[in-house]
């Protein structure tokens, strides 16, 4: 190749001096971004309704011990029950038989599709319409545990199901060739494996049921039983100030940021054992 054709190339920029050009742009645009607001924010304005210490003083310690406590526990409910069914649902979607596979099928599509808000409404209005003098067990923890549940579910159940259909299958064929039945291979040997690969997802799915019992007040919760959601909304309203919104939306981060780091951890050590 003649110095003429090499010519062209050595005038325009390298592929690593283009990337570094793009992120240098990026950088400056988000940069600029960030000091445009910080001048034309008014910041007296925001710290008078959304920084009010003595505010903030007065929900203590009630939005935690009252308000935080309930919204871990209508969300470890949720979790438990949307796991215990979705592990039932997982199963039938891989079953032989076709009538559990369209029934499992059907449901995933179904509270899939529709928003938790209406699963919400249809636990709180629908259900005791349909069964006049029923009562769910547990009351207001009940019926969350009853709606988070099966609107998780259905997610966890397609999360299980493909953690299941990762597992190679010579571990199922070894098992059966021990002696293990079907039904016990699946649980002793395949299920286990696969709960290591889907924990990640699965605390995920936790994080985001955490933030969907702010739906709970749908359902018509005492004092007692309010969420962070619930208290939050019912101090600004008495207050005529928005600090309360900003306390209980740091309260739900003091939750959700450690559970995002250990999904990240939790990924970061699959992938090694992967690899």
């Amino acid at each position: 190749m003649t110095d003429l054709q090499l010519q062209p190339r050595a005038k325009g920029l390298t592929r690593r001096q283009r990337r570094r050009l793009s992120r240098g742009v990026q950088y400056t645009v988000f940069l600029g971004a960030v000091v445009a607001f910080a001048v034309t924010a008014d910041w007296g304005r925001l710290k008078n309704q959304f920084a009010q210490w003595s505010i903030a003083k007065q929900m203590f310690p009630d939005v935690i011990t009252l308000a935080l406590k309930n919204t871990v526990l209508y969300t470890l409910s949720g979790f438990v029950f949307g796991l215990v069914l979705g592990m039932i649902v997982a199963l039938m979607r891989l079953s032989s038989v076709g009538p559990y596979r369209w029934l499992a099928g059907i449901y995933i599509e179904i509270f899939r599709g529709l928003p938790a808000l209406l699963i919400f409404i249809f636990v709180g209005v629908a259900v005791p319409l349909a069964f006049p003098g029923t009562e769910i067990v547990g009351g207001t923890y009940g019926k969350v545990a009853l709606a988070l549940g099966l609107v998780s579910a259905a997610y966890m159940a397609e999360t299980i199901r493909a953690g299941i259909q990762a597992v190679p299958k010579g571990q199922l064929e070894a098992a059966r060739s021990l002696g293990f039945s079907p039904a016990r291979a699946m649980v002793s040997i395949v299920v286990p494996q696969a709960f290591r690969i889907i924990l990640p997802p699965l605390t995920n799915e936790l994080v985001l049921l955490f933030k969907d019992s702010s739906l709970v007040l749908f359902l018509g919760v005492t004092l007692e039983e309010r969420e962070l959601s619930k208290y939050g909304r019912d101090l600004a309203s008495t207050t005529a100030n928005s600090t309360p919104i900003l306390v209980a939306g740091l309260c739900y981060l003091l939750v959700t940021i450690p559970l995002s780091f250990v999904v990240r951890r939790m990924e970061t050590k699959t992938g090694e054992a992967v690899r």
